[in-house]
């Protein structure tokens, strides 16, 4: 089942190319707000699942084209985000340290929406393509071989990141929980859907330019070992975002009027675009394109306010 958030945050099932609005049946479930509906049926979906899909089969749709498709859960409570979890392309000798950082929940936007570069003297700014889990089931210091059962779902996920933020490493506060730096949709799938996670391609499109395209086989910390570890940190809760990571060689600088299009295997396509008051531009190059010519990984700024030259660039 592909669920989703549309026009005034109802509650839809995704139905060929309609959608199926299942908010009514919803009602009952626990929430202050619309918004907040989302994660209380994931609370709870077996209990409703039954007469979702009845109502499915046979209640009129609605064409998607006609749909102002949301973010599929605009207010979590917890946003973890696995770093540095992808063994780039097999090149790294051994799995780094396992890591993760926290956004928050103001840094969702969803499809068609605009991720806003700040007025701050970053070096460049990424966009990072990646796939999340979405928690399903109450997880506190879960075991590896339990992991996988308190998972309600996936989505696609984007991580906006503001690099080289001084002070030097006081990093992912400032450069990730950026209002709008985590674009996600269009849809939850849930996990039933998704016979192998690790079968899952990942692209990303700049401008209509293809600039990452990996897979998840070569994640380093399996999904299973990220939910573990992260639920002996702290609880997670049913609706719950856990990102798993990017391979960062395809990473490159995003600017002004960009569209960002994620495609994830099973999880549909996310486009979003950038906005940039400052119209501030940086060399198009992917890292790995960059690194092969002799250069750091991230690129100097070209043009506009902090633009500085490449050798104050060295991380």
């Amino acid at each position: 089942m592909r669920l989703f958030y549309g026009n005034d945050h109802e509650v839809f099932v995704l139905r060929g190319d309609e959608g199926v609005n299942v908010t009514g049946l919803l009602t009952d479930l626990p929430h202050l707000r619309r918004e907040d509906l989302m994660a209380a049926l994931i609370a709870d979906f077996d209990a409703y699942r039954a007469r979702i899909e009845a109502h499915v089969a046979s209640a009129p749709g609605v064409k998607l084209a006609s749909i102002r498709i949301r973010a599929p859960l605009p207010r979590p409570r917890n946003i973890v985000c696995m770093a540095t979890n992808y063994m780039e392309d097999g090149t790294l000798p051994a799995p780094p340290p396992i890591n993760a950082f926290h956004k928050v929940s103001n840094a969702v936007i969803g499809p068609g929406e605009r991720m806003i570069l700040p007025d701050a003297p970053a070096s460049n700014f990424e966009c990072e393509a990646e796939f999340a889990v979405i928690i399903g089931k109450r997880a506190s210091n879960v075991a590896e071989a339990d992991a996988m059962g308190h998972i309600f779902g996936y989505m696609n996920f984007l991580d906006g990141s503001a690099r080289g933020l001084p002070p030097d490493r006081n990093v992912f506060f400032q450069g990730k929980s950026r209002e709008t730096f985590a674009p996600t949709g269009p849809w939850i799938v849930t996990a039933d859907e998704i016979a192998d996670p690790y079968d899952i391609s990942l692209k990303l499109w700049v401008n209509g330019v293809l600039k990452q395209d990996f897979h998840a086989s070569d994640m380093a910390h399996n999904i299973a070992r990220c939910i573990s570890w992260a639920s002996s940190i702290h609880t997670l809760e049913p609706g719950d975002i856990l990102a798993t990571g990017t391979n960062h060689r395809g990473l490159s600088s995003i600017q002004h009027d960009d569209t960002i299009e994620l495609e994830c295997t099973h999880l549909g396509r996310l486009m979003i675009k950038v906005h940039d008051d400052l119209h501030r531009t940086w060399p198009r190059e992917t890292r790995l394109e960059r690194t092969s010519k002799g250069l750091g990984p991230l690129p100097p700024q070209t043009s506009g306010k902090y633009a500085a030259s490449e050798d104050k660039v060295t991380a």
